[in-house]
């Protein structure tokens, strides 16, 4: 077995050919694929831990109050930016299951266009026994990013050019 992929490095790897990356759905598939071979829901989520140490954190710059996700017990900071006809998203939080978790919604949704994006369907998270590790206030709060991951999107499809032109 392979370890999850990491969609950062997918990400990466394709906008720096100037290639489309792949789209967020199929990426959100082939990491919850990867996450269904480990044997349990805190495997999983331990697994997610340990890569989300490897990330570097937000700059100091962006860890502003501006960007603080509302409601949260720990600080955890969200950055959602429209560029290029794309959405993408920074994250970063005190809370390693937040770092982890916020991390693969930012990363799986990063460089989706606008209706890619907001099509992302999260219940995966859940289905992989992801959610019901956390406290109901983290849990909330990675509910709360799903949710504004997509309507960021839907926002930004109203700016995006029509097909073709």
């Amino acid at each position: 077995m392979g370890a999850p992929i990491d969609p950062a490095r997918s990400v990466a790897e394709a906008t720096q050919g100037n290639l489309p990356p792949t789209p967020p759905a199929e990426r959100l598939a082939a990491w919850a694929d990867r996450l269904r071979a480990l044997p349990d829901p805190q495997t999983r989520l331990a697994h997610l831990v340990e890569a989300a140490r490897c990330l570097p954190p937000l700059p100091e710059g962006d860890r502003q109050e501006a960007h603080r996700v509302t409601g949260c017990l720990v600080r955890t900071w969200w950055i959602a930016q429209w560029r290029d006809g794309r959405c993408w998203f920074r994250t970063d939080s005190d809370a390693m299951t937040l770092k982890c978790l916020a991390g693969a919604i930012a990363e799986l949704a990063s460089g989706g266009t606008p209706d890619e994006v907001a099509a992302l369907e999260f219940g995966v998270f859940a289905a992989l026994g992801l959610l019901r590790q956390l406290a109901e206030n983290r849990r909330r709060t990675v509910r709360q990013l799903m949710d504004g991951t997509r309507e960021f999107a839907r926002r930004c499809a109203c700016q995006a050019p029509a097909p073709g032109h």
